[in-house]
């Protein structure tokens, strides 16, 4: 239609997915634009799940995923698959979301092409280019291509602010997650089939208090997961306590739980979760632990405290609301800090009750606005 602004959105895993169809869904419903989407498959079955549930249909799909594949060689697939689709599309921007290798291979191609690129959560930043690794270099790529940057928090601004951005290109919009996680919350109330899943767990360990787990990050390979599991293990010998942790698909995570926590009578291993589970998880359980980016801003949104098992965060917002502490690896450490929140009911209503910075369910809205309003 003459006068609309084709954009090209793409994205390849589950969190992007996640956080990019509250986008989608207005971008579609708004006469502005002719949107256009591209996955690029780097997590396939996790990814599917996210597109069928918010009824999303990609343009494209470039089904790159392979077993063990290298972060380089994924980026190498990455840029020359994205850069023809861009040459198909001819899009007057590009969006990409938060840290993926995905995101920034998108923003190199579309620089490559001069388009335009749009940042969805932007300016996160760790102050550390190995933890998350290699996410933390992912953002600083992107950010330096980007001709607008859509920041969740004000904090999120200044570090873009820092490193010398134009003022004009960076707009705080909130996080899209919550957008999500407030249509997901909507849909399950609908229609309460759609979190069904867990119903025999909630049997299962009624009474008890649910920690829920969540842990994916390389920087944790190896003596982290160990470390995890041990928590994980000495956490569910309490007899009030139980644990569900959708196990992450990596062998580098699954093999080491199945190793440590099998058998374990009260922690629940099981498959990773579809969204509208995931967001059931969240509403059943008492605390988080999690080394995730995204459950750090899910979770408070449901009045959950999180404990991340990273040794440094960029979404620092939570940490300092009090919504979220850092804990690390350290099996004590993650061991004394739950048992705090499990046994003090004043520090969990602390956390629970802090305000959460991450959003007001309008970010989608806001980010139409801006590439109307850049364009």
């Amino acid at each position: 239609m003459p006068g609309t602004k084709r954009i090209l959105t793409i994205f390849g895993t589950r969190p992007e997915a996640i956080k990019l169809f509250p986008l989608l869904h207005a971008l579609e419903a708004d006469g502005r634009f002719d949107s256009r989407i591209c996955v690029s498959g780097q997590h396939r079955g996790m990814l599917d799940q996210v597109l069928q549930i918010a009824e999303i249909v990609p343009h494209h799909d470039l089904d790159l995923m392979q077993p063990d594949q290298t972060l380089d060689a994924l980026t190498a697939r990455l840029l020359t698959g994205l850069g023809e689709i861009m040459d198909r599309e001819q899009p007057d921007w590009v969006v990409v979301q938060g840290d993926t290798a995905t995101a920034m291979a998108g923003a190199m191609a579309a620089y490559y092409r001069k388009i335009p690129v749009t940042h969805v959560e932007a300016g996160l930043r760790s102050g550390n280019i190995y933890h998350p690794w290699p996410e933390e270099v992912n953002r600083k790529v992107i950010g330096s291509i980007a001709a607008l940057h859509c920041a969740p928090t004000v904090t999120a601004r200044e570090a873009l602010l820092a490193e010398n951005t134009d003022p004009g290109t960076v707009h705080v919009t909130g996080n899209t997650v919550i957008d999500a996680l407030q249509w997901i919350s909507a849909r399950i109330e609908a229609q309460p089939e759609l979190a069904g899943g867990l119903a025999e767990l909630e049997k299962r360990f009624a009474g008890k208090r649910i920690i829920g787990v969540t842990t994916h990050r390389r920087e944790n390979f190896g003596e982290g997961m160990q470390a995890i599991a041990a928590a994980i293990r000495r956490l569910a010998a309490r007899p009030e306590v139980a644990v569900i942790f959708p196990v992450h698909l990596n062998p580098n995570v699954r093999a080491v739980m199945e190793q440590e926590l099998a058998g374990v009578e009260d922690v629940a291993m099981i498959e990773p979760l579809d969204y509208p589970h995931f967001a059931r998880l969240l509403s059943i359980a008492h605390l988080i632990l999690t080394d995730s980016g995204g459950v750090q801003e899910e979770a408070p949104a449901l009045g959950k405290p999180v404990l991340v098992m990273r040794e440094t965060t960029e979404r620092p917002e939570g940490v300092e609301a009090g919504t979220a502490k850092l804990v690390g690896t350290d099996a004590d450490t993650i061991v004394a800090e739950a048992n705090r929140l499990l046994d003090d009911q004043q520090a969990w209503l602390e956390m629970s009750r802090a305000h959460n910075p991450f959003g007001d369910g309008k970010s989608a809205a806001r980010i139409c606005d801006l590439l109307c309003e850049h364009s």
